[in-house]
Order: structure tokens, then C-alpha cells, then sequence
């Protein structure tokens, strides 16, 4: 929970001083782009939350978003029916983290290879199909493309609509939360990030959680992959999903979640996500040059961990001094 609170008062903290220097970071169209895009990368952040939580790490978030997100409208076009496309390329994003889970847990490689070998591989695979093309939807699926760009609009907040995307990421995030704090397969997910020998040892089928954690990766990039395809409408397989995975895997533990695994919340993942959104957001807003973008991003992500682990450090420290005071006493 202190984790969740740091992570809350640096956004409210980030977002006050943008608000401050230029007031149309408050407004409405604004508030409804970061809103979407947060929704958006908030869905791929939930995924890895689950890997990062095992222990693991999943480097083709980006490359599974631009296959899955070149396939579908590349599905469409060649006048497959849009329930079939559907069911084809969920099944794909579903095959691709068996495949990982089964190449980590089952031949013991590591996952930083296998998901970097995947990394290059989707990306090519949606190149070679495509031939380089750029492919959309164009306006034959504008109901299709409600699933990204609508807006609901509330009573009693005038000017300011609710994207749909929102509602789909907050509806996965009950849902992975329900999952991972719940069920048996939570728990047994946490026990395997702090140490999974001794979670085999006591009667956990490790594999079969972890295979499961990467195909729920692999399936929330391809849901991501759907929405920013249907999102941006001209999807070029030589860009899109570029450094996604490294702005999940930033949200993720911003947002709580241990890169030695063990511990993460799903809140603090969509806390994590909406900060890295608002941080892009204010470098605009505050016009700071574009080329400074990913340093500052880095230099705030690196304070985040740096005085996230002082801190671990100094309860530890006082704890341990508590013990011996009562030891002794």
C-alpha cells in the first residue's frame, strides 16, 4: 500500500506543477486524450504486471501489439468476417505466450531470450506479411472502431466525455485483481516470484502457472494491439508497438511490482501507466524539447525505483532494530 501511495502522490505531484504552468492541461479534450492513451497502455501494463510478478520478463509486448494490430485490418481487408478475424488473431496472441511459457518452463531458457528472440521475430513475421504495407481500416468499420475512439458522455460533467477504452481496462483490471489476489493461482503466482524452488518443493505445479501468466500477457498485448490499430486507423508495421514493452514493464514497477518478483498490485500498475502517460503529456505541455522525452521519462523512473528501495531499506533497518530491542528486553 505505501507503494501505491509514493507512486500516487508523484503523479498528483506531477500533474499539480503541469496544471500550474499551462492551464489547458486541465482541459477537457486533454484530460479525454490521456485518459485513452493511459486506458490503452494501462491494458499491455496489466499483462506484464503477471509475468514480472513470476519472476520473469516479457521483451515482445511491442511486436506481438504490431503483429496482432497489422493482422487484423490485413484479415479484414482480404474479406475474412470480423468475428473469424477476431477468433484468429486472439488465438495468436494466446499461441505466442504458450509457446514462451513452454520454452521457459518446459527447455528452461531464459525468458529474457525467448521473449527477445519474439521481439524480432513478430515484427519481422508482420513486415514479411505485409510487405511493408501500411494497412488500415478505413471507414468500412467505423462501428469496429468505437472500441478505441468513443466517448461516453456523463451527466453533470459538461465537455468532458469517457473513453471507451477506459471502460474496457478498468473492466480487465477487476478482473486481473479478482485474479491475482482472489484465486489459488495468485497466491501460487506470488510464491513462485519469491522463490520458486521452494513453491515446487511444496506441491506447486510451477509450470503450469507460469505458462498461464505468459499467455495472459501475450493476450492483454494482442487486446492492446487491437485497440491502437483501431485506435490510430493507419497501422505501419514498422512502427507501431516501438518501446511499448519498456513503457509496460516502466509502468509495472513504478507501480509496485518487484523486478526479482514475488509483488505487485494492479492498481499500482494502472497508477504506473497513467504516470508515464502524464509525464509525455507535461513534457509537451510544457514545451520541453522532444528529444529530452525519454531522458526524463528514465530520470523519473530511476528516482521512483531509487527511493522506492531507500525506503524498503530503512523499514527493513527498523524493523530489525525493533527485534533486537524486544530481544534484548
Amino acid at each position: 500500500m505505501k507503494k501505491i501511495l509514493g507512486i500516487l502522490i508523484l503523479l498528483i505531484v506531477v500533474c499539480g506543477v503541469t496544471a500550474i504552468s499551462n492551464e489547458n492541461f486541465v482541459s477537457a479534450y486533454n484530460i479525454q486524450n490521456v485518459t485513452r492513451l493511459t486506458s490503452l497502455f494501462g491494458i499491455i501494463s496489466i499483462g506484464v504486471a503477471f509475468v514480472i510478478i513470476s519472476g520473469g520478463i516479457d521483451l515482445s509486448i511491442g511486436s506481438v501489439i504490431c503483429l496482432i494490430g497489422t493482422m487484423l485490418p490485413y484479415l479484414l481487408a482480404k474479406g475474412v468476417p470480423v468475428p473469424l478475424a477476431f477468433l484468429i488473431v486472439g488465438a495468436l496472441s494466446i499461441c505466442i505466450g504458450l509457446a514462451h511459457g513452454l520454452l521457459i518452463t518446459k527447455l528452461k531458457l531464459q525468458p529474457f531470450i525467448v521473449t527477445l528472440c519474439g521481439l524480432l521475430i513478430y515484427r519481422g513475421v508482420a513486415r514479411g506479411i505485409t510487405e511493408d504495407q501500411t494497412q488500415g481500416f478505413g471507414t468500412a468499420h467505423a462501428g469496429l472502431r468505437y472500441l478505441a475512439t468513443g466517448k461516453i458522455d456523463l451527466p453533470f460533467i459538461e465537455g468532458f466525455k469517457l473513453p471507451v477504452p477506459f471502460l474496457i481496462m478498468l473492466g480487465l483490471a477487476l478482473l486481473a485483481a479478482f485474479l491475482l489476489n482472489k484465486t489459488i493461482f495468485g497466491r501460487y503466482l506470488k510464491a513462485i516470484g519469491n522463490n520458486e524452488a521452494a513453491a515446487r518443493y511444496s506441491g506447486i505445479k510451477t509450470d503450469k502457472v507460469v505458462i498461464t501468466a505468459y499467455v495472459i500477457c501475450s493476450f492483454l498485448a494482442g487486446i492492446g494491439g487491437i485497440l491502437f490499430g483501431l485506435d490510430i486507423n493507419s497501422v505501419q508495421p514498422e512502427g507501431i508497438g516501438n518501446f511499448y514493452e519498456l513503457y509496460a514493464i516502466a509502468a509495472a514497477v513504478l507501480g509496485g511490482c518487484s523486478i526479482r518478483g514475488g509483488e505487485g498490485t494492479i492498481l499500482g500498475v494502472v497508477i504506473g501507466a497513467a504516470l508515464m502517460r502524464v509525464l509525455r503529456n507535461s513534457i509537451t505541455m510544457l514545451g520541453i524539447p522532444s528529444q529530452l522525452e525519454f531522458a526524463i521519462i528514465g530520470a523519473v523512473i530511476l528516482v521512483g525505483v531509487v527511493s522506492d528501495e531507500l525506503v524498503k531499506r530503512y523499514a527493513q533497518k527498523r524493523r530489525a532494530i525493533q527485534q533486537a530491542r524486544q530481544t534484548s528486553g
